[in-house]
């Protein structure tokens, strides 16, 4: 029987959940995959379910100004699969959907970024954007260890609210190989906290009496995703804002792959040998390496104008996507099993890192717009 104060033990197992225990490893999910032999309809039913319900959440989000595409999506999810029956001849798409779309997306980020335009916010911005990272993880695993929550929940929540908020927890998740259950309500804790933020900072800026460069510092280097800070820094500020709160935010991103890589190594040193016959998760995810190959093909500067901004529709619309298809493997179980306190360690993580960027803005760290 399990002991539900223990953090280190799985939200709920399979057979608690009426789920049917897992097929074993000669039978993966890739035998589903569309454009493989074998792959049947329902893999591609799935898919175009998930997608088209990607799609109109994207196009919604796009019309109601501050509303995130990928909450919508990950709500309609959750409900879902907790208030209707999920046709069985969707879950094999689903499963494509929650990790091999949610992986394209986080590759298509890569396009967003280029080197010389991080580098010119100078030294000062940098050392902000480093610094709201690494200290926002690693107090949010000390808080995590405080609250007694899940490790790998924990883990999660450390890199999506420090780091680029869903494509982050998606990087740390290939890297640790959590359970979907556990990706789903840590990207559920950082949309929701990371929309909250679209009206929040505007305000806080005007209470603060910000100029566009503190401003654009403060909303990109505190605010978790990147269209949230597209959203709250055009409310804030429009252009000059947007100017500076883009790289910031793009900065932080550009960390993903050093973490995960350190998480990784990380967890092969805490467990040791792996048993015979098991294999250890890479320590760079293969997706992560295509996330920085697309980083350096963004930087050279020869792909036009027009495809980065298709890349950047695509792997919007490939997140929101993913969004819903992890929305459908919540578990109101394991949510009320979960309790508050990883509502709680959301909020705590979210407090240290707009108080580590004000301190870097006091200390000087701010942009000049």
């Amino acid at each position: 029987m399990q002991n539900p104060a223990d953090p280190q033990q799985p939200l709920l197992s399979d057979q608690e959940r009426g789920v049917p225990s897992a097929a074993p490893a000669a039978a993966s999910p890739r035998t589903a995959r569309p454009g493989e032999p074998g792959a049947g309809a329902s893999a591609w039913s799935g898919l175009l379910v998930s997608g088209a319900v990607g799609a109109a959440c994207l196009a919604l989000g796009s019309t109601v100004p501050g509303l995130s595409a990928m909450l919508v999506a990950v709500l309609l999810g959750a409900l879902w699969r907790n208030l209707l029956p999920v046709p069985a001849a969707l879950e094999p798409g689903i499963a494509i959907a929650a990790k091999r779309v949610l992986r394209w997306g986080v590759v298509l980020l890569g396009l967003q970024l280029s080197l010389p335009a991080i580098l010119a916010l100078g030294p000062g911005v940098l050392v902000v954007a480093v610094a709201a990272v690494v200290l926002t993880f690693f107090a949010t695993l000390a808080l995590g260890r405080v609250l007694k929550v899940d490790s790998e929940l924990t883990l999660l929540i450390a890199s999506g609210f420090s780091i680029c908020g869903a494509a982050a927890v998606a990087g740390v998740q290939g890297a640790v190989r959590a359970s979907q259950e556990k990706v789903a309500a840590a990207v559920a804790l950082v949309v929701l906290f990371g929309t909250l933020m679209i009206p929040l900072m505007p305000a806080l800026v005007a209470l603060l009496g910000l100029g566009p460069g503190d401003a654009g510092t403060l909303i990109g280097g505190a605010t978790h995703e990147v269209a949230q800070v597209v959203a709250a820094g055009g409310i804030a500020g429009g252009a000059m804002v947007l100017a500076v709160a883009v790289p910031v935010k793009l900065a932080r991103v550009l960390l993903m792959a050093p973490v995960v890589a350190g998480v990784s190594l990380a967890q092969r040193r805490k467990g040791g040998a792996p048993k015979a016959g098991q294999k250890r998760p890479p320590l760079v995810p293969l997706f992560v390496l295509g996330f920085v190959a697309m980083v350096l093909v963004a930087t050279t500067g020869w792909v036009p104008a027009p495809a980065l901004d298709a890349a950047k529709l695509l792997q919007q619309f490939l997140l929101a996507t993913a969004m819903f298809a992890l929305g459908l493997g919540v578990h109101v179980k394991s949510l009320v099993k979960l309790g508050g306190r990883p509502v709680v360690l959301g909020a705590l993580s979210t407090l240290v890192i707009f108080g580590v960027v004000l301190l870097g803005i006091a200390l000087g760290g701010g942009a000049i717009a």
